[in-house]
């Protein structure tokens, strides 16, 4: 079986190889980091193993970076005698995790290949490896395993999307889990769903969600310029629209239109998800007839008001929330699934979403059946809820400190799983298992 994985899977990548091509030349897609994704361990890893071993925690993007930061923290704090090194999928999570963990610490996540993956587990030679989430690699899992290290998937979730793919070719599912000794899922519904697709039972716990445990990120300069700047023009409300997706933009343009005319000194802070979009969004917004700045031209003593401020950057929408009245979390109006709530929330930021948000199906439910957070259908309701909102600041307020008991009832998913860790690493200890060395 894992064979004829890997046969297909190079057929696909041979297949898609002039795509591939086509992003590598046209954005710069996967340009970074190309030799590491395909086994080259990068030379700034150093000596990569302690004397005690290391551990290598894997998140695949901006969220799962921020996700993982606490375990990261409380990992080295716990192990003091062990190196935690950090991997990521994509360019943006690595810039992130560079930045946080230090770039001696961190490197791309190889390509799901034998090739590809044995230079970094003979390299690394790992105690544990922690994923994040749902990165169930066959080859991976198989060949970490084989090399004698502990494998554990942390904030562990099955997307509504996936679950029946998964659950249709459960048989090998389950073959592919095996090599994993422990699964922390985000719910109880995420655990049924890990048992239900082959892992097995006993090793199978909840211990909540990491995000939840997000603290707000350090104050970039930008943010004392944008608050600076917006209250020398007296922009205000400021709506912050976060994550946006292909499609989306021109609704929240039109819903902003529509909050404009009963407030015109309303400010937009749009931050489209993909960097590779930013110049289209911009081309967009030169188009549509409204005031707009642009962060990487803007000149920081120029005031803000009654417009749209295009937030095209990495790594700062997070603390660029703590300036808004309202926030709108994208990839929600169009069917992508939605992104993570808890940004905005842990501001103190009153939340709308579309009715897409599947990828953050039980936070959106809690907050949801809580009134923490509006669900609307469209970009008219989108319009209609933000003319409420900001008419409405007992409204807000109300929104926000409900939100705010979700966050207190809901934290600790990060030293739970610290806990559960650091107990297989103990009983690795007590096992004697050798490891490749």
């Amino acid at each position: 079986m894992y064979f004829l994985y890997s046969v297909a899977a190079g057929l696909i990548g041979l297949l898609g190889a002039p795509w591939w091509t086509w992003a590598l030349l046209r954005h710069g897609k996967y340009r970074a980091g190309l030799w590491e994704r395909l086994g080259r361990v990068p030379g700034r890893l150093g000596a990569a193993c302690s004397p005690h071993g290391c551990v290598w925690v894997h998140a695949v993007s901006v969220g799962e970076v921020l996700a993982v930061s606490g375990l990261v923290g409380e990992l080295k704090r716990r192990l003091p005698e062990r190196r935690v090194l950090v991997s990521t999928t994509t360019a943006t999570g690595q810039k992130l995790a560079r930045a946080r963990f230090g770039e001696e610490n961190v490197f791309f996540f190889p390509l799901d290949f034998g090739f590809a993956v044995r230079p970094y587990l003979q390299k690394l030679r790992p105690e544990l490896i922690v994923l994040a989430e749902t990165e169930f690699w066959p080859n991976f899992l198989r060949l970490a395993h084989g090399c004698g290290c502990f494998l554990a998937v942390v904030n562990a979730r099955i997307s509504d999307r996936s679950f029946p793919r998964y659950r249709r070719a459960r048989s090998w599912m389950a073959r592919v889990l095996r090599p994993v000794s422990l699964f922390l899922a985000q719910s109880e519904e995420d655990a049924r769903r890990l048992q239900a697709i082959g892992a097995p039972v006993e090793r199978v716990q909840v211990a909540g969600n990491l995000k939840y445990d997000v603290k707000p990120p350090q104050e970039p300069p930008i943010v004392a310029a944008l608050r600076s700047a917006l209250n020398r023009g007296r922009g205000s409300p400021v709506m912050v629209a976060g994550s946006t997706v292909e499609g989306e933009e021109p609704l929240v343009l039109n819903a902003f239109r529509g909050l404009r005319q009963a407030r015109p000194e309303a400010v937009l802070v749009l931050a489209p998800r993909h960097p590779e979009r930013f110049p289209a969004v911009a081309e967009l917004l030169a188009s549509s007839g409204l005031p707009f700045w642009r962060r990487s031209r803007w000149n920081q003593t120029e005031p803000i008001a009654e417009g749209v401020f295009l937030l095209d950057s990495i790594g700062e929408l997070g603390a660029v929330y703590a300036l808004a009245d309202l926030a709108f979390v994208g990839g929600s109006l169009a069917p992508r699934g939605g992104h993570n709530i808890l940004e905005p929330a842990v501001h103190g930021v009153p939340v709308l979403v579309g009715p897409h948000t599947e990828n953050f199906r039980d936070i959106v439910g809690r907050f949801r059946a809580a009134g923490a957070l509006r669900v609307v259908a469209d970009a008219d309701a989108l319009a209609a809820d933000l003319l409420y909102l900001a008419a409405n600041p007992e409204q807000r307020q109300a929104m926000v400190q409900r939100a705010a008991l979700i966050l207190q009832q809901h934290a600790g998913a990060t030293a739970r799983s610290a806990d559960q860790l650091t107990r297989l690493l103990e009983a690795r200890q007590s096992s004697r298992e050798p490891v490749l060395r």
